[in-house]
């Protein structure tokens, strides 16, 4: 599911966490925890953009991704 991808950013209301993959080099179980809800599934809404994942909902970083 990650590959490609350079940058993660998840964000829990108006909390956004950037993740670069390639500079910060964090650990499986960082990655897990912010793409993944308490279910044990992927945190919704989840959108590909490019070599960015977006992960939850936040419209600044939205309206950053898309313009």
């Amino acid at each position: 599911m990650l590959a490609g991808i350079d940058t993660i950013i998840a964000m829990k209301g108006k909390k956004i966490e950037r993740l670069n993959l390639k500079k910060d080099r964090p650990d499986d179980d960082t990655i897990l925890g912010l793409i993944m809800g308490p279910t044990g599934n992927l945190r919704a809404p989840t959108a590909k953009v490019g070599k960015t994942m977006l992960v939850g909902f936040n419209e600044d970083a939205y309206r950053e991704v898309f313009g």
